[in-house]
């Protein structure tokens, strides 16, 4: 069968269960399992007859609706924080995992912009973070200790502080999503640039690997977080500018809600990470080598599966259960 044959035989079918799954119109999950079966062998056919379709992105994101509504209606899923946490926000994430890596492409390309900038200007990172702030660290540098700023101040007066401070960023990485994306991009922009610049200080000063183990660990979890807000800003910006199928205000809708659920999943990873600057990060030069560095992989292995790797495995495992036996 054409391609063209394909999409108008089951175009009105897609459009009526896209439209049911979006206003809650399945009377009970056997119902919406039993039409998701469909939707997965039309799925299944394309990737086999159409690889290079536009359809198939589509029918994987319509399916990943899917998935949410089933789980969610599933009997044993009573508890609603436990849903959300193991199944709802991973399975936002994989719908939305072109806009995570676009997140990522970004935050990469803006942190080697600061680096090459400031490598190619000694004033630059003067301008980026302020002559008072390069002085101190040049002082602490000369002292042997980089990163002593982040042994001023008490424990607790730190930890409240700097989560207060990165909650802020992040809420308003995703707010400002809603100039069409772009102030989302402006704000990491704004870190990613400072970010660069100032690793590439400590690198210019021969102290790249003491800033490292020092400020990684609570930074992994930290600015990660701050990527997958910003992915939650640009989902939102996007919903206004490619509405697909839906009225532009009810893409938008969609589209913060769906950022909202993001956002939220991201506050204990910030909690975490404000707890370790404010702990343990001013113990750093204390520590040896493989006690900074395992927990450095720690804080960013457990965020980078919660992220990266679960919303895949979870999806493979779903569509495993959801399968018609054969």
């Amino acid at each position: 069968m054409r391609e063209v044959a394909f999409i108008k035989q089951n175009k009105e079918k897609w459009l009526s269960f896209e439209k049911a799954i979006y206003n809650n119109q399945f009377e009970n999950p056997d119902e919406l399992a039993s039409q998701y079966i469909h939707l997965i062998n039309d799925l299944s056919y394309a990737q086999t007859y159409y690889p290079k379709s536009k359809v198939i992105g589509y029918l994987n994101q319509l399916a990943a609706k899917a998935f949410q509504k089933i789980y969610k209606t599933k009997r044993e899923d009573t508890n609603r924080l436990v849903h959300f946490w193991k199944t709802e926000v991973p399975m936002l994430i994989y719908e939305y995992r072109k806009y995570v890596l676009f997140a990522f492409i970004i935050f990469f390309a803006f942190t080697g912009i600061g680096a090459i900038s400031a490598a190619n200007d000694v004033d630059f990172v003067r301008g980026v973070l302020g002559d008072s702030y390069v002085n101190m660290t040049l002082e602490n540098i000369e002292k042997g200790d980089p990163v002593a700023v982040y042994k001023s101040g008490s424990n607790w007066g730190g930890f409240i502080g700097i989560t207060m401070n990165n909650l802020r960023v992040g809420i308003l990485a995703f707010v400002f999503g809603i100039f069409l994306g772009f102030g989302t991009i402006y704000i990491l922009f704004q870190n990613c640039i400072m970010l660069g610049s100032f690793q590439y200080f400590f690198y210019d000063r021969g102290v790249l690997w003491e800033s490292v183990r020092g400020i990684w660990i609570h930074g992994a979890m930290e600015i990660f977080a701050i990527v997958i807000e910003s992915a939650a800003g640009i989902i939102m910006g996007a919903s206004i500018l490619f509405p697909g199928t839906y009225k532009r205000f009810e893409s938008f809708k969609r589209g913060a809600k769906d950022g909202v659920k993001i956002l939220i999943s991201t506050f204990p990873f910030t909690f975490a990470a404000g707890f370790l600057e404010g702990f343990v990060t001013r113990y750093s030069n204390a520590m040896p080598n493989f006690l900074s560095v395992g927990i450095i992989l720690v804080t960013l292995g457990i965020i980078s599966y919660y992220y990266l790797v679960y919303p895949m495995l979870l999806q493979k495992r779903l569509k495993n259960n959801l399968m018609p036996a054969v």
